[in-house]
């Protein structure tokens, strides 16, 4: 018995060791500079600053405002991922012809490189020049759009492109779930007379909800998260860092002022929020009920 479980241990060993070099060494790293002044002229010798980072944290004017755009941003695109991405499968999931086609068409903003499609979609919102103004005036007979002179459209701007690259996701994993629902149920609610938005609400979604929850929470916390979009599309916050959301802010803060250590910081305190909000998420759902 003790050599079996020492040889279990054995081929563990090769992945945590991983693991601790590219998880848990950077993440307690990243909490031990949290607690100093390192920046670019300090860091070969940064001092220990203890909590001050996080206080500057607060006393941040602009905390709030790049807070409710991150909460803005993160709200509306996961509502379309989930209503598009749904709604795509379960009109995949019929008999229709060329079904294969439109999957493999639908996935592939999902299996582009983020970068190229933010830089593309960068390029279509161009003023003179871009597809969607040029479909905007001579498709639809509507005013051509500065996208990036104004705050609301430069934040607008990459909400739509972030929509596009996410709602694949969303629709791969329900055509998962909508393969596991017996059939079975569906033939007993028509039977009952049970009208398709019946059979939807009281049979799909609760059997999707296995696979539902970890796809909302992946989805809030790679959105909550995503630089790229708004780094790229935007042009690193046009107009005026006016379209910053957390994660571009502290981005900015590390990478053109290099304040490393108040990046830092900065990085701990989303982390405590995505982890609040999915251990509350979790709770509110009771997602892990039954799993042992």
């Amino acid at each position: 018995m003790r050599t079996s479980k020492t040889l279990i241990w054995l081929f563990l060993l090769p992945s945590a060791v991983v693991i601790g070099c590219v998880v848990f060494y950077p993440f307690v790293y990243n909490l031990y500079i949290s607690t100093t002044n390192m920046g670019l002229y300090t860091i070969r010798d940064y001092a220990f600053k203890g909590f001050g980072n996080y206080r500057d944290i607060f006393l941040e004017k602009d905390l709030w405002y790049y807070l409710g755009k991150t909460i803005v941003w993160t709200v509306v695109n996961l509502f379309f991922h989930m209503v598009l991405g749904i709604s795509i499968a379960l009109l995949l999931n019929r008999p229709i012809a060329g079904r294969g086609i439109y999957r493999a068409l639908l996935i592939l903003p999902w299996a582009m490189p983020q970068y190229i499609s933010a830089l593309t979609w960068k390029g279509m919102f161009n003023y003179q020049y871009g597809s969607v103004n040029l479909i905007l005036t001579r498709w639809l007979h509507l005013p051509a759009i500065e996208w990036f002179s104004s705050e609301t459209w430069a934040f607008i701007a990459p909400i739509i492109t972030n929509i596009w690259l996410g709602f694949p996701f969303v629709m791969v994993v329900t055509l998962g779930g909508l393969q596991s629902i017996p059939r079975d149920l569906y033939e007993a609610a028509e039977i009952d007379g049970a009208s398709p938005w019946r059979k939807f609400w009281n049979i799909t979604l609760p059997m999707l909800r296995p696979v539902l929850t970890p796809a909302i929470i992946l989805g809030t916390i790679w959105t909550f998260n995503n630089l790229n979009v708004i780094w790229l599309v935007t042009e690193r916050g046009l107009p005026a860092d006016k379209s910053h959301i957390l994660v571009t802010y502290v981005y900015k803060a590390a990478f053109t002022y290099y304040r490393y250590g108040y990046a830092a910081a900065f990085s701990v305190f989303i982390f405590l929020l995505l982890l609040g909000f999915v251990l509350v998420y979790i709770r509110q759902t009771r997602a892990l009920e039954g799993v042992r």
